[in-house]
């Protein structure tokens, strides 16, 4: 029922975390770190699902007949059951991680997306032969659902490279020369955790009304006007959506840490003094967010612009926007990012050239091991094999390596 939805709140919240509290940065930071903050992150999951899960459970019980037994056995019942499904999706993931190709958790949301769009299709073919639907808007639908997708990954692909340049440097024995790098720097960094963040401040206040909306009348008329698809709604997740995103980016991206980095590495940015770097990555970071954060608010929206304009329903809105398609296309990009890299990790092994089996410097070292060698015989061979020379014989005594 609640799905992997908790895991990826109590994830990104622990990762703020992380950011935020300079004792669990320490943490992350030591062998183990990871492993210590990802347990923190599974025990934190299940408290999550206990909350979510009751709450679940005390709105079903509303429900006039939801429920066919005791109030107490059932929501015990429901509660456990809908934990124990969530951590079956937690460990699923990761075992995907661990084994497989990609993130796993991110994966069993792309496969859940994917899963409704063949409903959704077939719900719209339907209505067409109803002549509830005007072929002319199916059409349509599917030429924004394409198009929308394509400027998802025109957006999830642009970078402002900021070029680097590094100073030579001597390391122990050995002389590094200068380099020539660049920083990228995404349209989007944040991704789609600000519209992540903004869903579920938006859907805080809705559930607790549900809860007690009753009893408190203001909270109920306040619900009301936080409705999906009506125009306050809108508003207040495109302003959420933009607020996120700065704020999630200048965590992530600190300009003071990159810079002292840049600084520490011998680097520096092509006509920027040393004094100047913070301030001018500061710049750039402010440039693209905006249009970064305004592009989010609006695929996020089209799917409730559209459900009030023409009626549409859900199932059918969010092939034309929303967090699905971003989630969707963004795990798409990564999952083949990665697959092209194990590609090219597989042939790089299978065809590097493994140097010449017989030359100068085999032949040198075939000669020094039989010159070391004071006992051989006809039946000693010498070989060279992954650049060890070895001497075969039956005889133990004669038996030779040499590097």
């Amino acid at each position: 029922m609640l799905g992997i939805v908790p895991y990826i709140t109590t994830s990104i919240m622990m990762q703020l975390l992380v950011l935020v509290f300079p004792k669990l940065k320490k943490i992350s930071q030591e062998d183990g770190g990871r492993k210590r903050i990802q347990r923190y992150t599974r025990i934190a999951t299940v408290g999550v699902c206990i909350i979510q899960s009751l709450t679940v459970t005390t709105f079903a019980g509303q429900i006039p007949g939801a429920i066919i037994m005791d109030r107490i056995p059932f929501t015990l019942l429901a509660t456990v059951t809908v934990t124990a499904g969530t951590i079956f999706l937690m460990w699923l993931g990761e075992q995907i991680t661990q084994r497989g190709i990609g993130n796993g958790i991110s994966l069993l949301i792309f496969a859940g997306i994917v899963a409704r769009i063949p409903d959704a299709i077939y719900l719209m073919i339907n209505q067409v032969q109803r002549g509830d639907l005007n072929p002319v808007f199916f059409v349509l639908v599917l030429g924004a659902f394409i198009g929308v997708i394509s400027l998802v990954i025109y957006e999830q692909q642009g970078q402002r490279r900021i070029p680097v340049n590094y100073a030579k440097r001597v390391i122990g024995r050995k002389v590094y020369g200068a380099q020539n790098a660049y920083l990228p720097f995404k349209i989007n960094p944040s991704g789609v955790i600000p519209v992540i963040f903004a869903s579920s401040v938006l859907i805080f206040p809705l559930q607790i009304a549900q809860n007690l909306g009753g009893d408190l009348p203001w909270l109920s008329r306040f619900a009301g006007w936080l409705t999906p698809n009506g125009l306050p709604y809108m508003l207040f997740y495109a302003l959420l959506i933009v607020f996120f995103a700065y704020f999630y980016t200048q965590v992530t991206l600190n300009p003071v840490e990159i810079s002292k980095q840049i600084r520490e590495n011998g680097g520096s940015i092509r006509g920027i003094s040393s004094d100047n770097m913070t301030e001018y990555l500061t710049r750039v970071l402010n440039r693209i967010i905006l249009p970064g954060a305004l592009f989010l608010a609006v695929i996020a929206i089209i799917p409730s612009v559209i459900q009030a304009l023409f009626r549409f329903p859900s199932s059918v809105a969010f092939l034309m926007g929303g967090t699905s398609l971003l989630i969707m296309v963004g795990v798409d990009l990564d999952t083949m990012s990665q697959i092209e890299g194990a590609f090219e990790n597989a042939s790089s092994r299978r065809y590097r050239p493994q140097g010449p089996r017989t030359g100068p410097q085999s032949v040198e070292a075939i000669m020094k091991v039989r010159a070391s060698v004071k006992k051989m015989c006809a039946k000693c061979k010498v070989i060279r094999r992954r650049g060890v020379v070895r001497v075969i014989c039956d005889n133990p005594e004669h038996k030779q390596r040499q590097g």
